[in-house]
């Protein structure tokens, strides 16, 4: 399958610019940027709870090889295509080790501190208002998608979005106006189902504050995953020891 049936599978559509939440007129930066917040939110050890994050992360680091070649990006906005069989979409690349050049700092600090910089920001509002207007109300969709989302966050996701209809930014679409409590029901339950098992975990294994908790959750799942793939502790450990990894090269 190709990266932009893969893109449709797993994001819900088949525009590149359109999985990075940015348009065709972006520019390198904007571009980059996108890639770090989206691939953040995907990242195996972030999203630990999504069976399909590591299949995420590695089509997020082929489309933005493809969007940050500029050969590649020129071939995709004239014919809409990508070329499969190109080196920047090769098969053997380390998507992981490409991110970690890209972002060599990446701590689980800065995860936290990312979370609380970026909710109640005017970005935020910005991405849940695209959210709206991309899965058409859907809130299952919405909350799926969006960045630092929980259970906890719904409501004033809710707000935002009733506040743009309300002020005619947005269409009024019915799966958000005329959603069924069924279906928020679903939705709470699950939420709570999973916040339980986190719980759980964190009890089994003695946490504490959140960083702790967070780090020691990752540590858990690195243990459990089958990729072998590293972990956000590894930048952890190369940053307070003051080591530059040695021998590793990104292909161009």
């Amino acid at each position: 399958m190709g990266l932009l049936d893969r893109c449709q599978e797993l994001f819900n559509t088949a525009n590149l610019y359109e999985v990075l939440g940015i348009n065709k007129e972006a520019t390198e930066a904007d571009i980059r940027r996108s890639y770090y917040k989206v691939s953040l939110q995907v990242h195996p050890d972030r999203a630990p709870e999504d069976p399909q994050a590591t299949e995420k992360f590695q089509v997020l680091g082929k489309l933005y090889a493809v969007l940050s070649d500029k050969e590649q990006r020129a071939v995709y906005d004239e014919q809409g295509v990508v070329d499969e069989e190109s080196d920047v979409l090769s098969q053997d690349r380390c998507w992981e080790d490409y991110w970690r050049l890209l972002f060599p700092k990446i701590t689980v600090q800065d995860i936290l501190e990312f979370e609380k910089k970026y909710k109640g920001s005017d970005e935020e509002r910005e991405d849940v208002i695209r959210l709206y207007v991309q899965h058409q109300g859907d809130m299952d969709a919405i909350t799926a998608s969006a960045l630092c989302c929980s259970q906890e966050d719904e409501p004033r996701l809710c707000s935002i979005i009733q506040a743009a209809i309300d002020g005619g930014e947005v269409t009024s679409f019915p799966a958000f106006t005329q959603e069924s409590n069924k279906k928020k029901r679903a939705r709470r339950k699950r939420a709570d189902r999973e916040r339980q098992e986190a719980e759980e975990m964190q009890k089994e294994m003695g946490l504490g504050d959140e960083e702790d908790s967070l780090v020691m959750m990752l540590k858990q799942k690195q243990k459990s995953r089958e990729q072998n793939f590293n972990s956000f502790l590894s930048d952890l450990e190369a940053k307070y020891a003051k080591k530059t990894p040695k021998g590793k090269k990104g292909k161009k």
